[in-house]
């Protein structure tokens, strides 16, 4: 699943306003059986949408403050979510910018946090379907380049696995991988 997300676009929209952008890097994290997931220990009550049906959000709260948007893939009962780790701007960037304090375009959503930040996601966005109308995945974008593949980043934990996926020179990519 988070190979086939790559390309596709996140919109997030807010009455007749509307942010987008094309997901190019996110990461995939498998549930039980993965020591990086937050489903490895069980289900508590933070955790819980990865657990349930697959094409909900998943979003949590990281470090005092950051939100972060995972798609949640997996059957009901069985874990699973790819984090969105980075978009390449489409609309709404003048609000994307006010969101990000006026940071330059390469910087509104090149992160996990930043994207959420940029696209006003947040708390209320945890457990939401993402195909109705406020948060939504649609079809990949036609301009799709080369898939590559390499370690998880920003985890101290099962960082060995090779379940990050981005697109190669996009310049949105959050960073570039780990040597």
């Amino acid at each position: 699943m988070a190979r086939n997300l790559l390309g596709a676009i996140l919109v997030r929209r807010e009455g007749d306003l509307v942010t987008a952008g094309i997901i190019v890097e996110d990461e995939a994290y498998y549930g039980k059986d993965d020591l990086a997931s937050h489903a490895y220990r069980g289900l508590t009550p933070r955790n819980a949408p990865m657990f349930g049906p697959g094409g909900h959000a998943y979003v949590y709260f990281v470090y005092g403050n950051h939100f972060m948007l995972n798609v949640v893939g997996g059957e009901e009962g069985i874990p699973s979510a790819v984090l969105i780790r980075a978009l390449e701007p489409l609309a709404g960037f003048d609000r994307m910018r006010r969101r990000r304090g006026g940071v330059r375009l390469g910087q509104l959503t090149n992160g996990p946090g930043r994207l959420a930040q940029a696209l006003g996601i947040g708390r209320t966005h945890n457990g939401m379907s993402l195909t109705g109308d406020a948060l939504f995945i649609s079809a990949p974008y036609a301009r799709r380049a080369s898939v590559l593949r390499s370690p998880r980043i920003g985890i101290s934990t099962a960082r060995e696995a090779a379940l990050r996926f981005y697109l190669k020179d996009n310049p949105y990519v959050s960073r570039a991988p780990r040597s």
